[in-house]
């Protein structure tokens, strides 16, 4: 038993950090939820965020768009051009994405200065591309609502997922630890 724990250890301490940092991550986002409950920002701040930055978003490329909290259940609703087309809702504030971004890059970590701002960087571009998708997704649900499965179900998931695997890709390849081992080895 002892022999396997030395051969695979890379591995244990790569899923023991992984799940470690989800698990308090995860445990410290469901506080946060449980805490904003009745708080002035509907249904809580970082969704109410991503509504209105959408909505400021539209507005920019002309659409006449408003964000109102919904009465029946805990999102915002987008109102484009007069019409309801969708809601925001708490997993399209992309935290849980960024909680799956950080879990995997610190269980992968390199060094502190440089995990800290690759985590930064890339918890950026995630939220960013986030707000980007959903502004996209309510536009293309306003012009082809026949499309709304594919749209929400599959191109969307695709490009916020699709990105968090290229950051993680990256980090691999460029700087992680398991890198700098590997070629110490070679």
């Amino acid at each position: 038993m002892k022999a396997l724990l030395v051969k695979y250890k890379l591995v244990i301490k790569f899923i023991a950090t992984f799940l470690l940092v989800y698990i308090v991550l995860s445990v410290a986002y469901k506080f946060y939820l449980q805490f904003s409950d009745g708080s002035k920002y509907y249904p809580d701040f970082m969704t109410h965020l991503v509504a209105i930055q959408s909505e400021e978003l539209l507005h920019v490329l002309g659409y006449k768009v408003q964000m109102l909290p919904h009465p029946n259940e805990p999102s915002m609703k987008v109102i484009l051009n007069g019409g309801y087309i969708a809601r925001v809702i708490e997993g399209c504030n992309s935290i849980s994405v960024i909680i799956l971004f950080v879990s995997f890059i610190m269980a992968f970590s390199s060094q502190v200065k440089t995990t800290f701002f690759y985590i930064l960087s890339g918890s950026v571009l995630i939220y960013t591309v986030n707000l980007l998708r959903i502004v996209l997704l309510s536009l293309l649900l306003y012009h082809y609502p026949e499309h709304q499965v594919i749209f929400h179900s599959v191109v969307f998931p695709g490009i916020i997922y699709g990105l968090v695997f290229l950051l993680w890709i990256f980090w691999v390849n460029r700087f992680s630890k398991l890198k700098n081992t590997h070629a110490k080895t070679n």
